[in-house]
C-alpha cells in the first residue's frame, strides 16, 4: 500500500466519521428523511454536474447499473436514511460506534454466504469487535439509551454492509464521479416517497444547521464517497475496508469535541476493543487473499 492510497484511507475514514457529527446537529431541526433525499439530490446533481464537465458519461453495463442501485438503495436510502431518523434520539458517538462494525458483519456474511475461511486472528477479531460493541451498549442501555433508534442503527449498518459487497463491481473505470452522482439520486428516489407519507417538511434554520447541512452534502456526501470509490480502485475492497477500524476512534472523537457528548472509560476501552477487533479481521482477510 503506497503513501497516496494511505492517506486516502486516513482523509476518508476522518469525513465519514464527521457525518454523524453534522447529521446529528441537523436532524435536531428537520424532518430526517427529508431532509436526508434533499441532500442526496443536491449532492447528486453537483457530482453529475461535474462528472459531466470532465468529459464523463452514462456508460454502464447492467451489472454496473444493477450495482449502482442497489449501493444507492442500501447505502444512501437504507443506512443513512436509518441513521438521520435514529440520531433524533440517539447520540452521534453511539451511531458511529454501531456503524463502525461494517467490515465486521462483511467478513461474518463472506464466512456464510461466500464460504470465505478467515484464520484465527480473524476469528478473534471478529470476537473482540462485537465484544467491545457489546460492552459499550450494555452500559449504554444502563444509562437509558433509546433501543428504537439503536435498533436503526444496527439495521442500516446491516445494509451498509451489503452495499459494500457491490461496490467492486459498481467501480466503473473513468467515470467515477458519475456512478457517486446516481447512487446518490437513487438514494434521493427512495427516500422521498417515505418523506412524503410520514413526516412534516418544516425546517428550523440556523446559521450553525445550514453550516452542517453543506458540509454534509460536499465533505461525507461527494467526496468521502469519491475517495472510497477511489481508494478501493486502487487498494481494492478488502484492503480499502481496513481503514474503517478508525472510524470509532474518529467518529467518537468528533462527536465528543463538537456537540460535548459524554465520553465514559467504558466507551474508551470499548472503542480501543473494536479497532483491535477491525484491524485483526481486515488483516486477516488481506493475507488471506
Amino acid at each position: 500500500m503506497d503513501f497516496r492510497a494511505i492517506l486516502m484511507g486516513l482523509t476518508f475514514a476522518l469525513i465519514w466519521s464527521s457525518a454523524f457529527t453534522s447529521a446529528r446537529i441537523i436532524v435536531q431541526a428537520a424532518p430526517p428523511l427529508m431532509i436526508s433525499s434533499l441532500r442526496f439530490l443536491i449532492a447528486g446533481c453537483i457530482a453529475i454536474g461535474i462528472a459531466w464537465a470532465l468529459g464523463q458519461r452514462i456508460r454502464f453495463n447492467k451489472q454496473q447499473w444493477i450495482a449502482i442501485v442497489v449501493f444507492g438503495v442500501c447505502q444512501n436510502a437504507i443506512y443513512l436514511g436509518l441513521m438521520f431518523v435514529a440520531m433524533q434520539t440517539v447520540e452521534a458517538s453511539v451511531a458511529s460506534i454501531v456503524a463502525s462494525t461494517m467490515p465486521l458483519i462483511v467478513a461474518l456474511l463472506s464466512i456464510v454466504w461466500l464460504k470465505e475461511r478467515l484464520p484465527l486472528l480473524g476469528l478473534f477479531g471478529l470476537a473482540a469487535g462485537f465484544g467491545g460493541v457489546l460492552l459499550i451498549m450494555i452500559a449504554r442501555m444502563n444509562a437509558g439509551i433509546d433501543l428504537f433508534g439503536l435498533a436503526l442503527c444496527a439495521i442500516g449498518t446491516a445494509a451498509l454492509a451489503i452495499a459494500t459487497l457491490t461496490v467492486k463491481s459498481a467501480s466503473g473505470q473513468g467515470n467515477l464521479l458519475m456512478i457517486v452522482g446516481l447512487q446518490m439520486l437513487v438514494g434521493s428516489v427512495a427516500l422521498v416517497i417515505p418523506a412524503a407519507l410520514f413526516e412534516v417538511w418544516t425546517i428550523q434554520w440556523s446559521q450553525t444547521v445550514m453550516i452542517a447541512f453543506a458540509y454534509t452534502v460536499i465533505a461525507p456526501g461527494i467526496i468521502a464517497t469519491y475517495i472510497w470509490f477511489s481508494l478501493v480502485q486502487r487498494i481494492g475492497a478488502t484492503k480499502a475496508a481496513t481503514f474503517h477500524f478508525l472510524n470509532p476512534f474518529f467518529g467518537v472523537a468528533i462527536a465528543a469535541l463538537i456537540l460535548s457528548e459524554g465520553l465514559s472509560m467504558t466507551d474508551i476501552i470499548g472503542v480501543a476493543v473494536i479497532m483491535v477487533g477491525i484491524f485483526a479481521v481486515q488483516t486477516s482477510r488481506i493475507s488471506n487473499d
